[in-house]
């Protein structure tokens, strides 16, 4: 069950914007979501009481972002346990709300371990609730963690690809703090040029056809003060050509073993107009999106999005008509291709961009070795 409320102190919010919270009102825990279909106009949350309401908020993307996802996956399956709902039923649910994000089954099933572990300890059913939200609580304060590190590490990448700063970004989709317990991925690499005075443009792709670069990364670079600029997507290629680029940064929502990269649809091209211009193409995303299970590009599910994501547009307060609640573009009937995402090669990669390091070249090799030592570092 979910509920929404208006906030009134949006003026008093910090530039890293609560993207989810849990609370403990007196009826019981809750978890709170920004809701980001209504941005950029509204700043509206959403109040979820039991996982069916995460699992709808997932999937009609109100919170998206592979990271925060996982953040998501985990609260949710400790929102389950400490409500008496069925924690199997909620992970299975949860984990098919979006196939591609691997984050996402990666965070529920950190909680649900976590859950089943404290039960066989011989915890009752509270004590192993409690273990799940110290889990999901864990992930959110690594996420932030990874996310301060990547920026870090990717701002090195560019001061050693790029000297002299003056750094002139492209972004796809939208990587910050809407996406990550913290301030993001690619957009915090960029976010850590603009503070350090060496990030001299973002170039903000629309984002076709849910806009979440002129939605919410245009969003979060204004609220950052950075100098930005909205373009088309299909107005890249002619800005690349004008040598106005000087790096391409995307996040990705998983990364197969052989270093190919699933991020949002469109992402694709930009790697091959980056190729052809010689242009850095950079991945960042924390360790926990590369998926060692997933050999290679081709095995990587991508999911099919509603036609009328296409076929309409939503627009405020004008009356709808479409099927899908926005407003025709498109005959009637018109049938849509509707990828959410595509896959860039790794020989497209110039580097992914970790908490944990930069692989580049990147390799299946490089990436087991990473991995590795993630893996060391967390159980060590």
């Amino acid at each position: 069950m979910a509920d929404q409320q208006a906030r009134t102190d949006g003026d008093k919010r910090s530039t890293e914007i609560p993207a989810i919270r849990w609370e403990e009102p007196p009826e019981g825990p809750v978890l709170v979501l920004l809701d980001q279909t209504r941005l950029p106009t509204e700043e509206v949350e959403l109040v979820c009481t039991d996982a069916s309401a995460l699992v709808e908020a997932i999937r009609s993307l109100a919170v998206r972002g592979a990271p925060l996802l996982g953040i998501a996956g985990a609260y949710g399956v400790a929102l389950a346990a400490a409500r008496g709902f069925d924690v199997a039923e909620a992970a299975r649910a949860l984990e098919g709300a979006r196939p591609t994000a691997v984050n996402l089954s990666v965070g529920v099933r950190r909680a649900q371990a976590a859950y089943q572990d404290a039960l066989a300890s011989g915890g009752d059913p509270t004590e192993a609730a409690t273990a799940a939200l110290v889990a999901a609580r864990a992930l959110h304060r690594q996420d932030a963690e990874a996310s301060a590190l990547m920026a870090a590490h990717g701002l090195a990448l560019l001061d050693e690809l790029l000297p002299g700063g003056g750094h002139r970004i492209l972004t796809h989709c939208n990587s910050g703090s809407l996406v990550s317990g913290g301030e993001g991925t690619a957009f915090a690499v960029a976010l850590a040029a603009h503070r350090q005075g060496r990030l001299r443009r973002l170039w903000v792709d629309e984002t076709r056809p849910l806009l979440q670069g002129a939605r919410l990364t245009a969003y979060e670079a204004a609220r950052t003060g950075m100098a930005y600029t909205l373009l088309t997507d299909n107005a890249a290629g002619s800005l690349l050509a004008a040598g106005e680029v000087d790096a391409v940064l995307i996040g990705a929502d998983r990364i197969a073993a052989d270093g190919s990269v699933a991020n949002k649809v469109g992402s694709y091209p930009l790697a091959v107009l980056a190729r052809y211009h010689h242009v850095p193409f950079i991945v960042v995303a924390p360790v926990t999106t590369v998926d060692p299970d997933t050999s290679d590009g081709a095995s990587i599910e991508v999911e099919q999005r509603p036609g009328f994501e296409v076929t309409e547009v939503a627009v405020p307060h004008v009356p709808v008509t479409g099927a899908g609640g926005g407003v025709p573009v498109a005959p009637l009937g018109t049938q849509a291709y509707n990828p959410a995402f595509d896959v860039t090669p790794p020989e497209l990669v110039t580097a992914i961009v970790t908490e944990e390091g930069i692989v580049s070249p990147v390799t299946a090799q490089a990436l087991a070795e990473l991995c590795a030592r993630s893996r060391q570092v967390t159980t060590g």
